[in-house]
């Protein structure tokens, strides 16, 4: 029966987009940041699966982004490991970031959802363990 699973909420886990330190474009003239797991919990996180996408419109258009698939053997403690980069052209899209993974024999997962204009310089915050402004989701 449903309720006699447990449900636990996931604490102490952090997605950030960070901007590059270094000013890189692409060919194309297109900025790229850094997207991060960071794990705030004293103990590892285990078989860390990440699902990313995007999807929107733009100008009344319909747009999706591929469906990207990462996977994390372990995260150790207070760590911070990057998953991709992203084109600023992206973040007139929702992106998304789907994150499941086991911490003390138990599976977590939980999405992260940066919505349309919330990656903007108005919400950078200094992201633990990066040490770097950028806008994140706990």
């Amino acid at each position: 029966m449903n309720k006699d699973i447990p449900y636990f909420k996931v604490q102490d886990l952090v997605i950030a987009v960070v901007p590059r330190m270094e000013v890189y474009k692409t060919e194309d003239d297109i900025e790229l940041w850094d997207t991060y797991l960071i794990n705030l919990k004293d103990e590892a996180i285990k078989n860390v699966f990440v699902s990313s996408k995007g999807y929107g419109y733009i100008n009344g258009e319909e747009h999706k982004t591929t469906t990207l698939r990462h996977f994390f053997v372990e995260i150790g403690p207070r760590k911070a490991v990057q998953i991709e980069p992203i084109q600023t052209t992206l973040f007139e899209l929702t992106n998304e970031y789907w994150v499941s993974f086991v911490y003390q024999d138990y599976m977590y997962d939980k999405k992260y959802v940066f919505v349309i204009g919330s990656i903007v310089p108005s919400n950078f915050t200094k992201v633990p363990l990066i040490e770097r402004k950028g806008v994140m989701i706990r």
